[in-house]
C-alpha cells in the first residue's frame, strides 16, 4: 500500500474510533455500523479522484456528491429520483428528518432510540467529519489540523451526555489521531528522507536518530499545538453543550441502581417532551393495550407522579426504590367502603419507544413484566433499572378503577400530619395572585372536594382558559402567575397551575404526567399515541387516596365523581370498545387498515398474536443492495466522466517530473510534445504522423492560429524533440512544461466555447486508451494463441518431450 493509502486507512480508522465515543447516546448502535460502511465508500471515492488525480477541490467536491447521494438513497429513497438522486421532495424529506432529530434530541434521555431523524444526525454526522479529516489528512496533506473534527466529534458526545463520557471513548480517539499523525509523519520520511533541526548536535554525543533534533519535526509542533488547543476545548465545550433532556415520554432517565434492596430515583423534568410530543406533526403510535374494562375514559396510563414544587419547576422527589412485589401493596388511604373494580390490561409497547418509567394505568396492583424494573412504592411507579426501556416491552397491568361518590370524597377525613406536612408545601416565591385566585374561585365551598371541584370547572369551562400547544412553557411560580393572567396554555400549565392552588388551600396535591386512554382500533384494541401525552392534577382525599381531576379543556374527561348527578353504572361512550366475550387479554395487536401510517412503517402492527407488537425493523436496505446501488450510483457518477479523467491522469503523467539520465530527457521531451499534438488533437487539429517535428508544429501553429509566446513555444518543443532524437548526446531543454501550458493556453482562447467543453469533457486524444487496449488485447490473444499451438504439439503422438 502506498503512502497516502496508509493515510487515508488511518484517515478512515480515526474517525471511526472517534465516532465510537457516540455510541452511548443512541441505542441500538446499529446506526455505527451503516456509518463506517458509507464512510468507507465515500473514502474510496476520494481515493480513486487523487489517483486520477483530481484537483483537490474537486476530490472534496467529488466526495460531497457521493456522501448526498448515500444519505439520498438511505433515507430518502421514496423522494429520490431514481431512489438516489436528490431532488426536491428528497430534500424536503431529508430536512423534515433532521429537524424531527432535532426534536428528538430535545426529547429523549440517553440512551435515545435510533429515531431516522436522530439516526440521520448520527450518520450524516459521522459523514461530514469523516470527509473533513480525510480532506485535511490525505487531499491536503495535513493532519495535524485534521485532530480538531475529530475533537468535535468526541466534544459533542461528551456535552450531550453531560461530560459523563467514559475515558474509553476518549482513548480511542485520542489512539486514532495519533495513529494519523504517525502515519502522515512515516508518509513524509519515506518521500524526504531525514528531517533536520537547525541545532547542531552536543559535543561527544553519537549520531542522532530521526526524532532526536533539538527542534521538533513540523508535524509534531503542529501536533502539539492542536493538542494543547484540542484539551483546551475538550474542557470547554461538553460543559457549554446541553444533555440529551430526561424527557419523561421519550426516555426518561434516573434508573435505579444497586443489588436489588435500594437505590434511588431523581427527579425528571417532562415539559420540554411532553410539549414536543403534543406538536408532532405527525402521531406516532406509542402504545397498544387490551383491556377488559367496560369503560376505558378513565383509563389513564401514568407514568410517574411530580411531587416537589421548588418555585421553579414541578419535578418528582428522589424516592427508594426496591423489587417489584407481587401483587403490589394496597394504595395508600384507600378504605374497603370505597367501590372498586378490578381491570385487567395488557400492553404493547412499540419498537421505538424507549422510556424509563413504565406507563400503567393507576393505581396499578400486580404487574407482570420481563426485565429489570424496579417499584417505587409511594409514586407507585416503576422505573428500568441497569438502562431497562420499554423498547418493545410486553407486559399485563392488574389495576383498580376507583369509583368514589361525592358524599364520600366531601366527608373525608383530615389526611395524616405528614402527608399534609409534605404536599401542600408552596415555595415562598409563590406569587400571592396564586393563593388569592384560588380563595376567590372556591369561595363558598363547604370542603376540600368542593373546592376541588370548584377549581377545576373554573379551569375547564368557567374561567375563559383556552387550550394551546403553542405558547412558551413553564412550570415556575412566575409561570403560573402568567397563565392566571393570560390564560392561554396546555395541560401543562392548567394541571401544574390547579395543584399548586389545591396545596395554598391546604389540599395536597401533585402532578402526574403520562397518557390519555387513547383511541379505539377496528380490533378492539386502544391505540395510544404521542399527542395523548397528558398531565393532570391528583389530589389526596382520606379513604379514597390519590384522586384525579381534569382541568385541561378538551383533553381527557372529567371524572364522574366531579359531576354533578353523575349517573351510576352509566355505560360506555359508543366509541369506546365494550366488554368482549373473552376477559383475558391479549397484547398482541393484530394488522387493521386503522393502523396509523408511522406505527406500519415501523413494523409495529403485528401481525403474530405472541410476538405482539413487531420487532423494529431498520426500514433500509440490506448491505449487499445498499453496497449494489452505491456502486451503481459511483459508476453513473463517473463514467461520464472517464474521457476528462483519463486524459487528466495522461497530462499529469507526461509532464511530471522524472529521472536525470539522458534516456530519462529524451523520455520528458517527447512526453511534453505527444501533449502538445494531442491537446491539438483535442481542439480539432488531427495529427499527422508522416511530418517531422518542425513541419508539425507549424501546422499547429497554422490552424491552431497561434502567435506569439504560444507559437514560440510550439517550436522551441518541436527543436527540443529534434534534438533528443538526433543529437549524438540528448540533453534536457528546460521549461518545457511552460511551454506545453502556453500553447494549451492558445488554443483554448482561439477555440469557441463549445470547442472548449468538447475538449475537456470529450477529449479526441482519449481514443488512445481504445488504441492501447486493442494493441494489448492482441499481444494477449496472440500469447494464448502460441501457448495453445505448442500445448497442442506437444500433446501429438510421437513428439519428443523433454
Amino acid at each position: 500500500m502506498s503512502g497516502r493509502g496508509r493515510l487515508a486507512l488511518c484517515a478512515y480508522l480515526a474517525t471511526v474510533l472517534a465516532a465510537c465515543s457516540m455510541l452511548p447516546l443512541v441505542d441500538p448502535a446499529s446506526w455505527i455500523l451503516q456509518a463506517a460502511f458509507l464512510l468507507a465508500i465515500v473514502a474510496g471515492v476520494g481515493a480513486l479522484a487523487r489517483r486520477v488525480p483530481l484537483a483537490r477541490p474537486l476530490t472534496v467536491l467529488a466526495q460531497l456528491v457521493v456522501a448526498l447521494l448515500l444519505l439520498t438513497l438511505v433515507f430518502a429513497r421514496h423522494q429520490a429520483l431514481g431512489g438516489v438522486l436528490p431532488g426536491p421532495h428528497a430534500v424536503e424529506r431529508l430536512n423534515s428528518l433532521l429537524q424531527q432529530g432535532t426534536s428528538d434530541v430535545g426529547q429523549y434521555a440517553i440512551p435515545a432510540p435510533a429515531t431516522p431523524g436522530i439516526r440521520l444526525m448520527m450518520v450524516g454526522g459521522v459523514l461530514i467529519i469523516g470527509l473533513a479529516v480525510d480532506a485535511l489528512a490525505v487531499t491536503f496533506r495535513s493532519a495535524a489540523p485534521a485532530g480538531l473534527p475529530l475533537l468535535a466529534l468526541y466534544s459533542v458526545a461528551a456535552g450531550l451526555s453531560s461530560g459523563g463520557a467514559s475515558w474509553l471513548w476518549f482513548v480511542l480517539a485520542a489512539a486514532g489521531y495519533l495513529l494519523l499523525l504517525l502515519a502522515e509523519g512515516r508518509d513524509r520520511l519515506s518521500q524526504w528522507g531525514r528531517v533536520f533541526g537547525g541545532a547542531a548536535r552536543a559535543p561527544g554525543r553519537a549520531q542522532q536518530g530521526v526524532f532526536d533534533n533539538a527542534a521538533p519535526l513540523a508535524p509534531v509542533r503542529t501536533g502539539r499545538r492542536i493538542g494543547v488547543l484540542a484539551l483546551g476545548i475538550a474542557l470547554v465545550i461538553p460543559a457549554l453543550l446541553p444533555a440529551l433532556d430526561g424527557g419523561l415520554l421519550g426516555g426518561a432517565g434516573g434508573g435505579g441502581g444497586g443489588d436489588g434492596s435500594g437505590g434511588t430515583i431523581s427527579a425528571v423534568n417532562p415539559l420540554v417532551s411532553l410539549q414536543n410530543s403534543l406538536n408532532q406533526p405527525e402521531d406516532r403510535e406509542v402504545l397498544r393495550y387490551n383491556t377488559n374494562a367496560e369503560d376505558t375514559k378513565e383509563l389513564y396510563l401514568r407514568i410517574v407522579a411530580l411531587d416537589e414544587f421548588d418555585g421553579a419547576s414541578w419535578k418528582s422527589s428522589e424516592r427508594r426504590i426496591k423489587d417489584v412485589p407481587d401483587p403490589l401493596p394496597r394504595p395508600d388511604g384507600l378504605s374497603p367502603v370505597v367501590a372498586t373494580t378490578e381491570v385487567q390490561t395488557s400492553v404493547s409497547a412499540a419498537g421505538w419507544y424507549a422510556q424509563s418509567w413504565l406507563p400503567m394505568p393507576f393505581p396499578a396492583t400486580q404487574v407482570k413484566i420481563k426485565g429489570d424494573w424496579r417499584f417505587e412504592p409511594v409514586g407507585r411507579t416503576l422505573v428500568g433499572d441497569r438502562k431497562q426501556t420499554t423498547r418493545g416491552a410486553q407486559y399485563t397491568v392488574g389495576s383498580l378503577l376507583i369509583r368514589p361518590t361525592a358524599a364520600q370524597l366531601a366527608n373525608a377525613a383530615a389526611p395524616p400530619a405528614d402527608l399534609l406536612k409534605e404536599y401542600t408545601r408552596v415555595p415562598d416565591s409563590l406569587p400571592s395572585v396564586v393563593s388569592a385566585t384560588a380563595r376567590q374561585v372556591t369561595g363558598g365551598a363547604a370542603n376540600n372536594y368542593e373546592k376541588a371541584v370548584k377549581l377545576q370547572d373554573w379551569f375547564s369551562t368557567n374561567g375563559g382558559f383556552t387550550y394551546n400547544t403553542r405558547v412558551q412553557s413553564g412550570s415556575g411560580t412566575e409561570a403560573i402567575a402568567n397563565f392566571l393572567q393570560e390564560k392561554e396554555g396546555f395541560c401543562v400549565h392548567f394541571s401544574f397551575s390547579m395543584a399548586a392552588m389545591a396545596r395554598t388551600l391546604g389540599i395536597p396535591a401533585r402532578v402526574a404526567v403520562g397518557f390519555t386512554p387513547g383511541t379505539p382500533r377496528a380490533d378492539g384494541t386502544m391505540s395510544v399515541g404521542l399527542r395523548d401525552a397528558h398531565a393532570w392534577p391528583e389530589l389526596y382525599f382520606q379513604g379514597v387516596g390519590w384522586t384525579r381531576f381534569e382541568p385541561t379543556p378538551t383533553r381527557g374527561t372529567a371524572p364522574d365523581y366531579t359531576r354533578q348527578q353523575a349517573p351510576a353504572g352509566s355505560p360506555s361512550s359508543p366509541a369506546e370498545p365494550s366488554r368482549r366475550a373473552s376477559t383475558e387479554p391479549s397484547a398482541a395487536p393484530s394488522v387493521a387498515d386503522s393502523c396509523p401510517p408511522a406505527a406500519r412503517r415501523l413494523g409495529d402492527c403485528g401481525p403474530s398474536a405472541a410476538a405482539g407488537v413487531a420487532a423494529p425493523t431498520d426500514g433500509g436496505p440490506s448491505a449487499s443492495a445498499l453496497l449494489g446501488v452505491a456502486l451503481g450510483a459511483v459508476v453513473l457518477l463517473v463514467l461520464p466522466l472517464l474521457p476528462l479523467l483519463w486524459r487528466t491522469r495522461i497530462r499529469a503523467r507526461r509532464l511530471g517530473s522524472g529521472g536525470r539520465t539522458p534516456a530519462d530527457a529524451v523520455a520528458r521531451t517527447l512526453a511534453a510534445w505527444q501533449e502538445i499534438t494531442d491537446t491539438a488533437w483535442d481542439h480539432g487539429i488531427l495529427p499527422d504522423e508522416s511530418q517531422t517535428p518542425r513541419k508539425a508544429a507549424a501546422r499547429v501553429v497554422r490552424l491552431g492560429g497561434l502567435d506569439g509566446a504560444a507559437a514560440e513555444s510550439a517550436h522551441r518543443a518541436a527543436s527540443a524533440v529534434e534534438q533528443v532524437l538526433y543529437a549524438p548526446v540528448p540533453q534536457p531543454t528546460p521549461g518545457l512544461v511552460d511551454d506545453v501550458a502556453r500553447v494549451t493556453s492558445g488554443l483554448r482562447a482561439r477555440a469557441t466555447r463549445r470547442q472548449t467543453l468538447r475538449a475537456i469533457l470529450a477529449p479526441r486524444s482519449a481514443v488512445r486508451v481504445i488504441w492501447a487496449g486493442a494493441l494489448r488485447w492482441g499481444r494477449v490473444r496472440g500469447a494464448l494463441s502460441g501457448f495453445a499451438r505448442t500445448t497442442v504439439t506437444r500433446l501429438r503422438p510421437g513428439t519428443p518431450r523433454g
